[in-house]
């Protein structure tokens, strides 16, 4: 099967966007794994596979495949560069676009500045919306990592999150801890690991573990997550901006059910076709 592909990235997180529109496309999850594979394949954090709207009140449904293969039921990022994708190729004329993923219906919209804005929509907070086996009706969540006691905010942004504060993210154990949090039992489809600095009540630093993908350069939900997170922890105002280690974002949330707003730039790097 030979597939034509885009490389694109929204703050270093890189993505191979595949459309599955206007060619056929049967993804397993080795060849997810060898597409993915920065030696051996393209290389990426994640694949995401544009197809056809399902339902009349939506312009595209949206597949997302982590590194290891695994589909997963949101990406922030790539859900930016999926509609620069779409634009790019005249799949729509659309500025605002209205895309069903597993989790749901987001909302991009391409700015005139040529960023994204994105409707995450509202953050769920309840146990079994993330999944994750803990009480409900609290902001943190004490977790036990093989003995160490580490607080967290858990919550779902269409898929799950677990966003602890920390002094400095630099020296946060995000490589050795992050995979332990993503794998701990009291979340049955693992989760996502956000580690949060705050510089102020407009400003933020952060890292992310990422289910799946391993530590990467910016996470989009994440940044959603750690912003409702601190909002929720009294620590942060309605608008934010998070750096990450790839670049920047701006994440706004007034709260009381409100969808999260997501702003940043999405970026295509390079076109190819493969043989799979």
């Amino acid at each position: 099967m030979k597939l034509k592909f885009a490389k694109m990235q929204g703050q270093g997180n890189d993505f191979v966007v595949i459309d599955a529109v206007r060619q056929r496309v049967q993804l397993g999850a080795a060849q997810v794994r060898s597409l993915a594979d920065r030696h051996f394949g393209v290389g990426c954090d994640q694949i995401l596979v544009v197809e056809k709207a399902r339902t009349p009140d939506t312009d595209f449904h949206y597949r997302i495949y982590n590194a290891d293969g695994g589909e997963v039921e949101q990406c922030g990022n790539g859900s930016r560069c999926f509609a620069r994708f779409v634009r790019d190729e005249g799949l729509t004329t659309k500025s605002a676009i209205r895309v069903e993923t597993a989790s749901g219906v987001i909302v991009p919209e391409i700015l005139p500045s040529g960023e994204v804005r994105v409707d995450m929509g509202p953050p769920r907070f309840e146990p079994r919306d993330v999944p994750f086996e803990g009480p409900a009706d609290q902001v943190t969540h004490s977790l036990d990592v093989d003995g160490d006691r580490v607080a967290v905010t858990v919550l779902s942004m269409g898929n799950p999150h677990a966003v602890q504060v920390v002094a400095d993210v630099d020296r946060a154990p995000v490589a050795t801890q992050g995979p332990r949090i993503e794998n701990h039992r009291a979340f049955p489809k693992r989760v996502n690991a956000g580690y949060l600095q705050v510089l102020s009540r407009s400003h933020v630093r952060l890292r992310v573990w990422e289910r799946g993908a391993g530590e990467t350069l910016a996470c989009g939900t994440g940044a959603c997550a750690a912003v409702v997170a601190g909002i929720r922890r009294g620590l942060l105002d309605a608008e934010v901006r998070v750096d990450t280690r790839g670049g920047t974002l701006v994440v706004g949330w007034p709260g009381n059910g409100a969808p999260v707003m997501m702003t940043g730039d999405a970026v295509r790097v390079f076109d190819g076709e493969i043989e799979i």
